[in-house]
Parts: C-alpha cells; structure tokens; sequence
C-alpha cells in the first residue's frame, strides 16, 4: 500500500509541474494575443481554443495533487463532532463517493476521447486548427488518477476507521 501511494503521489506532483508550466506558458500566449490586438491590431491566431483546451488540461492534471494534498473542499460540521473512528469512517465514505464520482466521469469520458482521435476532431477555423484530442485523453487521465487517488485514501480511511484511529488527513489540512 506504501508504494502504491508513493508511486502515485509522485505522478500527481509530476502532473502537477507540467500543469504548471503548461499555465506559465498560457500566460505568454495572452500577452502576446492582447499586444498583438492592442498594438498591430492582429491577434495571435487560435488563443481562444489554445486557452480554452488548456484549462482542462490543466484543471485535470491538477485534480490528483489537490485529492492527495487534501486540498479538496471539505465542510467539517459534522465530521468534526465525531471522535477518531466516526471521523475515519466519514472520512472513508467521502473518499468512495470521490472514487465513484471521478471513475464514472472517467467512463464517461472514454468514448468521447477515442472519437475525438479516430474522427480527427479539432477546435477552431480558419488558420489554426486545435486538436481535441489531447484535451480529451488528459481528461480521462486526471479523472482515472483522481479515482485511484480516493480509492487509496478510502482503503486508509477505512483502515483507520476499524482501528479507532483519527483520519489521515484531518480538517486542519481541508
């Protein structure tokens, strides 16, 4: 259980690099969009379904850290007035309703991403045509390390919840 958690915080802090720099490099592409508007009166060609494809990339990539990290929303009302098992056990329930949730996003998500490769599909007209389907491919990825990410935080949660113990990752990290 260790290195799988290991193995898979790393890759989510990998992702989370390259979500990152994928972002820092967005923001060169405004600047130059908006100077090229404002000062030549001539935008840089396919920024909006660059940036528009890009923010799912990036919100994808991310999602596993922000899951791991505990940085996922989280209302304490109630989960805070239970002791250690009752919070570990709360706590275990979030992180199967999040396992559901992102593994029926990734099936979902599936055919969508397997049509947007074999039927060519882009974004945009004209100049600069985006393809969709690596936007497509990282949604199933994120959302398949997502799940898997709930999925180990469940089986923790759980462990801790048959032993008494308090959460992992308690609501001060929330």
């Amino acid at each position: 259980m260790d290195s799988l958690k290991k193995i898979n915080d790393q890759l989510t802090r990998v992702l989370l690099v390259f979500a990152a720099v994928l972002a820092f490099l967005l923001c060169f592409l405004v600047v130059a969009d908006v100077l090229g508007r404002v000062v030549f009166n001539s935008p840089v060609k396919g920024t909006t379904e660059i940036v528009s494809l890009s923010i799912v990339v990036i919100c994808y990539l991310q999602a596993g850290f922000a899951i791991r990290s505990g940085g996922m929303l989280h209302v304490d009302m109630f989960v805070s007035k239970a002791g250690p098992r009752g919070q570990s056990f709360m706590s275990a329930i979030a992180a199967l309703a999040g396992f559901a949730f992102f593994a029926f996003v990734c099936a979902g998500s599936l055919e969508g991403a397997a049509h947007a490769w074999t039927s060519n599909e882009f974004e945009g007209e004209g100049a600069l045509r985006v393809p969709v389907w690596p936007a497509r491919f990282v949604l199933v990825l994120g959302t398949m390390i997502a799940s898997f990410s709930y999925l180990l935080m469940f089986i923790e949660d759980g462990i801790r919840a048959i032993r008494g113990q308090a959460p992992a990752h308690t609501s001060a990290t929330h």
